[in-house]
């Protein structure tokens, strides 16, 4: 790991962290003392718990990386985002998406109410998994055998959910790779279907199963189509951390979910009819670099800024003190155990990264055999 990096982690990496465990651990006791007694008022202060953590990571995007989100969507869909309960379907091109998901949630208001289905090991991860834990995130398995039950269950817990809402499910089941991108292409051709150029072939039972579920008390489903223009570098955590910008484009539509067919195999028909759709709008946008609807200004709110600078100062006078009153760098045992301290930060943030990559190995031959399975 290059030595500038490490110096970047090492601030950014003791600010998350530490404003993360102080937030784990509010979140622990309130689990452990409200949420017996009042779920709803347990939520509804972990919504703002979950907020002052993310937050963080949308103020790497916005103002350390200056990562610009230009977003098209048709007026009546944008004023509506934030107030209603939603269902999130999206193609899953770079290793960001999630960020930017958070992105269009904390400029609709609901941030800390954002909830989105992962795969399991996302929830050992420090700070950012455990804070998914306690926001009710769901973590699958990408087995159906083994997640059906967990998934149905984690959905119908969410129909009391006292704030709005977005449940984001990348129905694809994985990030796109040209070596996944082939292996779509040989199942399609193999299976008589139309073979994809831009998005993978959705793997529709978990969408199902979410429709089947939540067309009672989940108003809309966003269709979210995400690319990265040719002219601009895509965007990585490690690129994000060195300060490096680009540009993502997301096109937002709004689908009622009144609209939605009533059969399991009508509705699984209409998710791939979907994915046809966006496969030859990312073609047109290839083209033209550009999406038909309009261009949302969402700018770059000064709120995540100020919760920085705030866990900022609140860390900075902490360490100070904590450092005074332990005289921990007077004798060469607390240096040692201090210097410590740093090399566990700089490799938990490595492996945030490298966890953040970790799909782009995936062989040919494995992502066959995956989509075979699927």
């Amino acid at each position: 790991m290059a030595i500038p990096l490490v110096l970047v982690l090492l601030p950014l990496g003791l600010l998350f962290l530490l404003s993360g465990l102080v937030v784990n651990t509010v979140q622990a006791v309130l689990f452990l003392t409200i949420r017996p007694f009042s779920k709803r008022l347990y939520r509804q202060i972990n919504v703002f718990l979950a907020e002052l953590l993310w937050l963080q990571l949308i103020w790497l995007v916005d103002w350390w990386a200056g990562v610009k989100v230009q977003v098209y969507a048709d007026p009546e869909t944008w004023k509506v985002m934030g107030k209603e309960h939603a269902l999130l379907i999206s193609n899953h091109r770079s290793d960001i998406d999630w960020l930017v998901g958070w992105i269009l949630a904390q400029r609709s208001g609901c941030l800390g109410s954002a909830i989105a289905i992962m795969k399991k090991s996302s929830k050992f991860l420090p700070v950012i998994g455990w804070s998914m834990w306690f926001a009710e995130y769901l973590f699958l398995e990408r087995s159906w055998a083994k997640d059906e039950k967990t998934l149905k269950s984690g959905l119908q817990r969410l129909k009391d959910f006292p704030r709005s809402f977005w449940l984001a499910l990348f129905v694809e089941g994985t990030r796109f790779t040209p070596a996944k991108l082939l292996a779509a292409q040989e199942y399609a051709v193999s299976q008589g279907l139309t073979a994809p150029r831009n998005v993978l072939i959705p793997r529709t039972k978990g969408f199902v199963s979410a429709v089947s579920i939540m067309r009672d008390f989940v108003p809309a489903i966003y269709d979210t189509t995400v690319i990265i223009p040719e002219d601009s570098p895509k965007p990585t955590m490690l690129r994000i951390l060195q300060g490096q910008s680009s540009v993502v484009h997301v096109r937002i539509k709004r689908h009622s979910m009144s609209d939605m067919p009533n059969s399991d195999e009508d509705v699984s028909k209409w998710c791939k009819d979907i994915f046809v759709a966006k496969d030859a709008l990312l073609d047109r946008h290839i083209t033209t670099g550009t999406f038909d609807e309009e261009i949302i200004p969402i700018g770059r709110p000064v709120k995540s800024l100020m919760v920085v600078l705030s866990w900022s100062c609140l860390l900075l006078y902490g360490a100070h003190r904590f450092l005074q009153w332990t005289q921990l760098l007077s004798t060469w045992k607390g240096v040692i155990l201090f210097a410590t301290g740093l090399a566990m930060v700089t490799a938990v943030m490595h492996v945030f990264i490298m966890f953040s990559q970790a799909e782009r190995s995936s062989s040919a031959k494995a992502a066959r055999d995956r989509v075979k399975r699927d």
